[in-house]
């Protein structure tokens, strides 16, 4: 097995997992999946809130200038308190979250967790923090995502994007993962994410069902044979799948059908399936399944 193409997906190298808390449906989720997956990889743990740096400006309008000079002052004195008051009380919230994500932690996972306050951007914050870290965690949606559309939060959309390590996007109910789905072409990037996962302590014990999206041939099986033999080699159990049809269908719809835990798939090149996480069908992929995903970059 290639040391040089497993240490590439940062997940089988030093580093901390770092998860992102806000006070969306996910903070549970997030800080459950942080917690189980610092624990198999034994990496430091981190918790970390980002506030914007004036949130209290995000919606209001400056009305002051119509105003006489007298009542313009103490107007702004008036609005001045109140934007310290809302900053005041999005740091208590913040130091909360971040406290029962800790909690979580260690109640349920066993392990002591750190965590950070930050004012900022939250792609800003990841990108700077990328150098440490092994694993991000983020939920589906953030707080303000559109639930009732089905709509991505267009921070994670963003931090897709942005971050260069891998990136597990969680569900909204956490469950113990035991079996997961890799999307593969046989492709050096997906044949990186099969070695990752043969490799890595995050699978350990699990069992693998491998997914090409394609026409079923002599190419196709011989890369299939390869996976499933570098698979076995690490011990996992797993068995190997040849679907025809739309990547984009195919994979929301095998992950359903066959009572996944965990997707995974790879981040680079120019097929169809890895062109999932850099175009526009991310959305939809990550939107139809009802599961985390771990995006290799």
């Amino acid at each position: 097995m290639s040391e040089q193409l497993i240490g590439q997906t940062h997940l089988n190298i030093g580093g901390k997992v770092l998860a992102a808390i806000d006070p969306s449906v996910y903070s549970e989720s997030v800080a459950h999946y942080a917690a189980w997956a610092a624990h198999r990889l034994a990496a430091p743990l981190e918790y970390l809130h980002v506030l914007n740096r004036h949130p209290e400006h995000a919606d209001s309008k400056d009305l002051s200038g119509s105003l006489a000079l007298g009542a313009q002052e103490d107007l702004l004195k008036k609005l001045a308190l109140l934007d310290e008051s809302k900053c005041k009380l999005a740091q208590e919230r913040g130091r909360l979250l971040l406290k029962h994500a800790q909690a979580i932690a260690q109640t349920f996972h066993g392990i002591q967790a750190s965590s950070k306050l930050r004012h900022g951007s939250l792609v800003e914050t990841l990108t700077e923090q990328e150098a440490d870290v092994r694993l991000f965690v983020l939920g589906k949606r953030g707080e303000h995502a559109d639930f009732a559309k089905g709509h991505l939060g267009g921070q994670i959309e963003r931090a897709v994007r942005a971050v260069h390590r891998p990136l597990l996007v969680v569900s909204r109910a956490y469950t113990e993962v035991s079996k997961i789905l890799v999307a593969f072409d046989g492709s050096p990037t997906t044949r990186k994410g099969i070695e990752m996962v043969a490799g890595s302590p995050l699978f350990r014990g699990m069992h693998v069902d491998v997914l090409i999206v394609g026409k079923e041939d002599e190419g196709t099986s011989q890369a299939l044979e390869w996976a499933l033999s570098v698979l076995t080699a690490a011990g996992l159990s797993n068995r190997g799948l040849v679907v025809a049809g739309d990547p984009e269908e195919v994979i929301s719809l095998r992950a359903k059908e066959e009572s996944t835990d965990l997707l995974v798939m790879g981040a680079y090149g120019h097929s169809r399936v890895r062109q999932l996480i850099v175009g526009s069908t991310t959305t939809s992929v990550l939107r139809a399944c009802r599961i985390p995903v771990l995006l290799l970059r």
